[in-house]
């Protein structure tokens, strides 16, 4: 649906514009929509496909697919696809210039547009195709504009006349579509004026920007002052005069005691840039930044602001079922949030540069980001790449949160763009070719645990995966992670690495509808990216694994001893904070019975600890202080929040026995009392329908088990392989649920029990506690007879 309103708010402005224009600040005039909730209808006509031959209306900004027209095309089925989606949109939108404009100058920004643009105003073109569909680019039209109305025409040609561009655009593994997806504004400024600033701030407060004026004069001045974002001044200003010979002017400051910028601490400031000359100022910017340093360490890892980093990243489309690539700020700040419940601390733009309001959210909420120039397993040729390394760089150089440029993605960097990124960047961040050995890096893709223990061993190069646990072909996201996980760790420079990938890319058909009625959201079968979370961030088993993995508290005790204290072992696997600043808390619960209406776990008493220090990269311990009677509860819940409030993770640990447990809860349909039980001296004989074990009942193993079908002899077991134990008791009952047998056994000061429950024609369960030194450290239950082995 169109946002009628937001068009006549726009008109509105427009002929109300009157006074409004300063000289001193750029005006900014949507000609689109903002954002996928807030469009603007503009006239419409699609060559091919789906709607197509005729003038209409389609929101803008759009991919077109989404609104009925064209063709719906897959990356990787452009390969070979001889009907090819290759459709032309032609696009018309009138809008009025008033007379205040007159002794201005007016620039058409185009935020994203795919593939191939072309533009025209009043039927006038204004400047060369532009080529590639995930930068943002521009044109002056000042000459080409009149006061009243205006026509602008707009061309977009999803398939690109350049073969490199197509093939590294719309060739990846992912899905391609055709619009003007992103908005559309006018810049209005002054005559000579401030055209873009690029900063390099520091984290001990040394203060660089690059600033590039337009006309300047040799009777100019630049003077830039540093603001907290409330607008304060922070420092005295600084000033340097232009050189009409050069448009770029370097102004330069040291401040103290700043507050530097990382994910745990997103302190941001802004610079106010002013242009002025004998007649005062002429035009201001400002710009958002943050004081923070990057280093890179040889055979070390990466270091903000001095301090070694982490990074639990995974890689993002930038997609919405319903709308494809355009979205909304408020679709940047929730993917960045649900990022962070996992506990992650960076995200990969995979494969393109994402919209401007993530990164600011990533600016903001404190997430590190490795921004990518497009290029899927195919390279930009280089005349292309250089223009496309340009605009992606001068957009995004002023974001604190952005630590490597990505050169393409697997084989899709074109090595000649390496030195261009820093042309642009006066940081001169570290320029990645995920998927490659370069730069000190090992990013290589889907490494296996072998793999990890080699680099640990024999790898001089910073290990970082740009992409590793691939949710589809690895069996999610969270199999395997914390082998990996505890591997990295423990690695001698490991900087982390990006799991593959955040949500799942299912795009809603407009052409196609389930039996139902209800639109198709179409994966492309098995190829389109399989997320941690749904198309629509439907959260799946994986994030909560993730959860559990990966937050910078981390607690390794997996149960609690018999004669626990109450204390436990905490390790700071933060960067700069202080565990003082995170809060944790207890819960002593017991669990409902099956019969119980609630499933909820009762709370039966609750505290919170006070704050303890604990620095970033040491161990320290809690002490809980739980009360004498914290036996009498079933488990124990302890929480940590950071210190922004946010859960990192809720721990549990069972208090009772698991047997215990079982008995107070486990209702079962199964009745005990048929089990069949004869004995001799050494040998115990239990009979539950069909199924016959044997037990030992001087070592207390199972010796063997028959069926109506087959005999198995077993031998020796269960035991633990390399510890030697000793049989101290084997008691063998008629449970509540089943017959059990117990063998319990001691050694080395060790204790190992090993229990069997035994149910007619249910599958045997074996649950066993390996206790060691006092410590319980093992627990596991498995059933060793499948159910279909015992059907007759």
């Amino acid at each position: 649906m169109y946002n009628s309103w937001l068009r006549k708010a726009i008109t509105l402005f427009l002929f109300g514009l009157s006074g409004l224009v300063s000289a001193q600040q750029s005006q900014r005039i949507y000609l689109s929509g903002t954002d996928k909730d807030h469009s603007v209808p503009w006239d419409f006509f699609c060559t091919k496909g789906m709607n197509s031959g005729r003038w209409t209306k389609i929101a803008v900004p759009s991919n077109w697919e989404l609104q009925g027209f064209g063709k719906y095309s897959y990356g990787t089925q452009n390969r070979q696809d001889s009907t090819k989606a290759d459709e032309t949109g032609l696009y018309k939108h009138n809008f009025t210039v008033p007379k205040e404009w007159k002794s201005q100058r007016v620039f058409i920004v185009f935020e994203g547009a795919m593939t191939d643009t072309e533009v025209t105003f009043n039927g006038k073109s204004v400047g060369e195709t532009h080529q590639g569909g995930f930068t943002q680019f521009r044109y002056e039209i000042t000459p080409f504009i009149k006061i009243g109305r205006n026509l602008l025409a707009v061309t977009v040609h999803k398939e690109s006349a350049n073969r490199s561009v197509d093939v590294a655009e719309r060739h990846g593994d992912f899905w391609a579509f055709g619009g003007i997806y992103r908005p559309v504004y006018l810049d209005i400024v002054p005559q000579q004026f401030i055209e873009r600033v690029a900063i390099d701030a520091q984290a001990d407060g040394q203060f660089l920007v690059d600033v590039f004026s337009s006309n300047a004069t040799a009777n100019q001045t630049l003077t830039a002052q540093v603001q907290t974002l409330a607008g304060d001044n922070v420092g005295a200003a600084f000033s340097a005069n232009t050189d009409p010979a050069n448009p770029k002017t370097t102004l330069k400051q040291a401040f103290q005691n700043v507050n530097q910028w990382t994910a745990e601490t997103p302190a941001l400031y802004q610079v106010v840039v002013s242009l002025a000359g004998p007649g005062g100022v002429m035009h201001t910017l400002t710009q958002r930044f943050g004081f923070r340093t990057i280093e890179v360490r040889k055979s070390d890892g990466i270091y903000v602001n001095g301090r070694k980093v982490m990074l639990r990243g995974v890689n993002r489309h930038t997609f919405v079922p319903e709308t494809g690539r355009t979205t909304s700020k408020t679709v940047s700040i929730d993917d960045i949030k649900l990022m962070q419940a996992m506990n992650m601390n960076a995200v990969r733009m995979s494969h393109y540069p994402p919209d401007v309001h993530f990164l600011d959210a990533c600016d903001s909420l404190g997430m590190y980001v490795l921004d990518e120039l497009t290029g899927w397993q195919k390279k930009y040729d280089t005349l292309v790449g250089q223009k496309l390394v340009k605009e992606l760089v001068i957009r995004d150089v002023n974001h604190p949160s952005v630590l490597f440029w990505d050169n393409g993605n697997e084989g899709g960097w074109n090595r000649g763009l390496d030195d261009d990124f820093a042309k642009y960047d006066p940081q001169k961040r570290p320029v990645l070719h995920p998927w490659e050995r370069f730069g000190g890096f090992e990013t290589k893709h889907y490494i296996t645990y072998n793999y990890l223990v080699n680099s640990a061993l024999y790898d001089p190069d910073i290990l970082m995966p740009t992409e590793f646990m691939h949710g589809l072909f690895d069996g999610g996201h969270g199999a395997g992670l914390d082998d990996f996980w505890e591997l990295m760790l423990r690695h001698p420079h490991s900087s982390g690495g990006f799991l593959w990938v955040f949500a799942d890319e299912g795009v809603m058909h407009t052409d196609k509808k389930n039996a139902d009625g209800s639109p198709v959201i179409d994966v492309f079968g098995t190829n389109a990216p399989d997320g941690i979370v749904g198309p629509h961030h439907e959260k799946e088993a994986s994030f909560y694994t993730i959860k559990e993995i990966w937050p910078p508290i981390r607690i390794t005790r997996t149960h609690l001893p018999r004669q626990f204290e109450g204390k436990l072992a905490v390790e700071n696997h933060y960067s700069f904070t202080d565990l003082s600043q995170c809060q944790f808390s207890w819960q002593l619960v017991s669990f409902p019975q099956p019969t119980d209406s609630s499933t909820r776990a009762i709370v039966n008493q609750a505290g919170t600890l006070p704050s303890k220090s604990v620095p970033p990269g040491e161990t320290g311990y809690l002490d809980l202080n739980l009360p004498p009677n914290w036996t009498n509860s079933e488990a124990l819940y302890l929480t940590a929040t950071d210190p922004n409030g946010h859960e990192l993770f809720t721990w549990s640990w069972p208090i009772s026995a698991s047997d215990e447990t079982a008995a107070n809860t486990v209702v079962s349909s199964a009745s005990p009392s048929g089990a069949g039980v004869s004995e001799t001296d050494t040998l115990l004989t239990v009979q539950t329908g069909s199924q016959v074990y044997t037990f030992d009942k001087t070592t207390g193993y199972l010796m063997n088990l028959s069926n109506s079908k087959s005999d198995i002899v077993l031998a020796n077991g269960p035991m633990l392989a390399g510890v030697n134990m000793t049989l101290k008791s084997f008691r063998y009952f008629a449970g509540k649920t089943g017959y059990e047998v117990i063998a319990k056994y001691d050694g080395g000061g060790n204790q190992f029990t090993a229990h069997w429950l035994l149910v007619a024609n249910q599958p045997a369960e074996l649950t066993y506690e390996y206790v060691q030194r006092g410590e319980a450290d093992l627990w596991a239950s498995r059933s060793i007879i499948p159910k279909n082995s015992l059907r007759a």
